[in-house]
């Protein structure tokens, strides 16, 4: 799969829609530096990033020279080597309830250079990567957003949600269970292999999770080069009393006007299992000359209130969509997870970009769905949007209804698509 979508055509119909305002849409060879640097200066400038050190710079063409890497240039001004476009895509596993990993089609790097707006750049990459993705047969495409007003425009809906926290640990004490395990401090390049499984095992272990190889898992374990905090970069791993390597915890430790009011900032906690989650939790909590523990990209059924003496010393400090789910093929996508509970609805759904709408008989059995197309009166009618935010479990049928995006018996979907452990995406791509 790989050398098919790094090698098929870029999107006619993009291109000719493009071709119309007087840009070019075109594949970056990856393997031409000047080219690929050009395109990852523009990505970089897209999202407000400094002008990458050489160092930098040679660990991003590292990183990311077997995405798909598409961009739009105008050749009519004198910088035409550098994208007033860009977007940067691959096919990744996605887990989905019942613990399968569906290809998806993951999408980032979307950026338009702001002295190019409103000139259809965007609208001409999305509408490129859909229906790539479509033409070579992947049932999903996925994307985290910057901005959350974009991508329903393009069938997306959100289909998992992050939260943030913040602990006063002057404020609370440990109330959770005794830990066991064993916890040292180790360095990045030594516990990359071992890492990355773990990681592997997180993105195994829940629905939501996308598969994350090469930079998405390295810059989980330790900083990336450039980074300007590198050099506060802390790495505790976590085994079992076996000696089972079971997570990890990586948080940068951030300066107080007080020496003794520290504020440690978590870039990513990892734990196949409770007892990990909580020897790492615990960890944190008690780190001597801090006061405060800031961690995001949490599920919403974080346990982190109950494991302290003051509820509301652990602060909930926001809750926002993360992962967006494009349905494309909507029989293959509903196939490849598993279900709860049984039953039949009839499905009529609204795809304006014309990928997967349509009416659906779709039957539940034993957990399995079976989906065919169906002239029968339809139970609910929805858009792909709608259905991409309930696909990976979440209960959000009744809130999609009260605002009129569903028509017909929600309780019944809600019933049908729910999961009892709601789906989460720990990471960002």
């Amino acid at each position: 799969m790989t050398e098919t979508y790094l090698t098929q055509p870029i999107d006619d119909e993009s291109a000719r829609a493009i071709a119309d305002e007087g840009l070019r849409l075109s594949l970056v060879d990856t393997s031409d530096q000047a080219a690929f640097d050009q395109w990852l200066f523009a990505d970089f400038r897209g999202f407000l990033g400094g002008r990458l050190s050489e160092d930098a710079l040679a660990e991003a063409r590292e990183y990311l020279s077997d995405n798909r890497t598409t961009a739009v240039y105008d050749d009519a001004i004198p910088s035409a080597a550098a994208p007033v476009g860009t977007v940067s895509s691959w096919v990744a596993p996605l887990t989905v309830p019942g613990g399968a990993a569906v290809d998806s089609w993951a999408i980032s790097s979307v950026t338009v250079a702001p002295t190019h707006r409103r000139r259809g750049i965007a609208r001409a990459l999305l509408g490129a990567e859909l229906r790539t993705a479509h033409a070579l047969g992947v049932p999903l495409a996925v994307l985290t957003v910057s901005e959350s007003v974009i991508y329903g425009r393009w069938g997306f809906g959100p289909a998992t949600w992050a939260t943030e926290w913040r602990v006063d640990t002057k404020r609370v004490n440990w109330v959770g269970p005794a830990t066991t395990g064993r916890l040292s401090f180790t360095e990045p390049e030594e516990y990359r292999e071992i890492g990355r499984a773990v990681i592997d095992k997180v993105v195994a272990g829940r629905a939501g999770e996308v598969a994350a190889a090469g930079v998405l898992a390295d810059r989980l374990i330790g900083p990336l080069k450039g980074n300007p905090d590198a050099a506060k970069y802390r790495l505790v791993r976590y085994d079992s009393r076996a000696g089972e390597p079971e997570g990890f915890v990586n948080y940068v430790v951030k300066d107080s006007d007080d020496f003794t009011r520290h504020i440690v900032d978590v870039t990513y906690l990892a734990a196949t299992t409770d007892e990990a989650l909580t020897a790492l939790w615990r960890f944190l909590l008690e780190l001597d000359l801090v006061a405060e523990v800031h961690i995001d990209t949490r599920g919403v059924d974080e346990p982190l209130p109950f494991l302290v003496s003051d509820i509301r010393g652990a602060r909930l400090v926001s809750q926002q969509e993360h992962l967006w789910v494009r349905i494309l093929d909507l029989p293959a996508a509903l196939a490849a997870r598993r279900y709860e509970h049984d039953g039949e609805l009839v499905l009529d759904v609204v795809d304006d970009l014309g990928f997967a709408g349509g009416r659906y008989r779709m039957r539940v059995s034993g957990g399995e769905a079976s989906v065919e197309t169906t002239e029968a009166p339809a139970d609910v009618t929805l858009s792909v949007s709608s259905l991409g935010a309930l696909y990976l479990g979440h209960d959000t049928a009744r809130h999609l209804a009260l605002s009129g995006r569903i028509d017909g018996d929600a309780v019944a979907l809600d019933r049908l698509f729910r999961t009892s452990v709601p789906p989460r995406l720990s990471m960002w791509f």
